[in-house]
């Protein structure tokens, strides 16, 4: 893709008076195109998450509630 100049050229541009300056009211124009400012990602693939990570968390959410049903039947008796 070719660069081009992001300024808009004054003399093609609405809304601009003489040197580029926006007149009070008036919206000024749109900043130009930055296509080439990262870095190429043609090749991003998705990941879901590994069945590690979701046997921790479920192991973990697990033991929180056989300690709160111990808790509250501790609290009942």
């Amino acid at each position: 893709m070719p660069a081009s100049n992001p300024d808009p050229d004054p003399d093609r541009t609405t809304g601009l008076e003489p040197g580029g300056s926006v007149p009070p009211g008036e919206t000024p124009p749109a900043e130009g195109s930055t296509p080439g400012a990262g870095p190429d990602e043609a090749h991003n693939p998705t990941k879901g998450w590994a069945k590690g990570p979701l046997f921790l968390i479920g192991l973990v959410v697990v033991l929180f509630a056989v300690g709160y049903v111990g808790f509250a039947l501790a609290l009942t008796r």
